[in-house]
């Protein structure tokens, strides 16, 4: 019984994003639908003086009325550097800095140019690092269903791989309907992630930080297990 995930492309999400895409068999990067200002396709939260703060990706021209892959991000030398700085300096002394910051670099080495390239980069550089395959595709290149309402796409995204079920982010509880889905043929389902918690540095717990932070300060096995802390509804 094989299942899919949708979902924009955002940059190195907190895991519960991770875990969805765990969850299914196949991925589908949904990179041709309305690009959202302030939300999370080219930002997150990092542990900065024990303290959430944004890390964002400069756009160029970042419009609501654009798609996601219409959009080029503005990550200029200099400002590729200072961006790395800065997450070099909030994780320097996590446990595992010298085996993940090597792979941030290999993200921004290898970014593209539009700000879903990055995105899409920053989520299956994490799994190549866990030793976890899995299926990625990208909306804009496998499908042709533009026209489609908003449900209807995934319904039709998801019969195209063949799959009897479509697994969503917990959100989308208050967007789709179970019975719709189930009158097209297609089983759905939401993820709820768990309560992850773990050490970080000597000060109180800060939660749905990236991913980032996960595996600065967890070795790649604990991470795999905290992929997996999720409950299908």
């Amino acid at each position: 019984m094989s299942s899919i995930g949708v979902m924009q492309p955002y940059f190195f999400p907190y895991i519960g994003y991770y875990q969805l895409v765990n969850a299914v068999d196949t991925m589908v990067f949904y990179d041709d639908v309305q690009f959202i200002k302030r939300g999370w396709i080219n930002r997150n939260k990092i542990l900065i003086n024990n303290s959430a703060n944004y890390i964002t990706v400069p756009c160029k021209s970042a419009s609501q009325n654009k798609l996601i892959n219409e959009i080029d991000h503005n990550l200029e030398k200099k400002v590729e550097t200072k961006l790395l700085r800065k997450i070099e300096l909030a994780y320097t002394k996590a446990t595992y800095f010298d085996r993940v910051f090597p792979i941030i670099e290999d993200v921004f080495r290898n970014k593209g140019e539009k700000i879903s390239d990055i995105s899409i980069q920053s989520i299956v550089s994490i799994f190549k690092y866990l030793g976890i395959e899995k299926s990625f595709k990208v909306s804009s290149k496998s499908y042709d269903n533009e026209s489609l309402e908003r449900a209807d796409r995934l319904i039709d995204i998801t019969k195209s791989e063949n799959a009897p079920t479509y697994i969503n982010s917990i959100g989308g509880q208050e967007l789709y309907s179970k019975e719709y889905f189930k009158e097209k043929g297609i089983e759905l389902k939401f993820l709820l992630p768990d309560s992850i918690k773990y050490e970080q540095y000597d000060s109180d717990f800060v939660p749905n930080l990236s991913m980032i932070d996960i595996i600065m300060f967890n070795a790649p096995e604990k991470v795999r297990d905290f992929l997996n802390q999720y409950q299908l509804v």
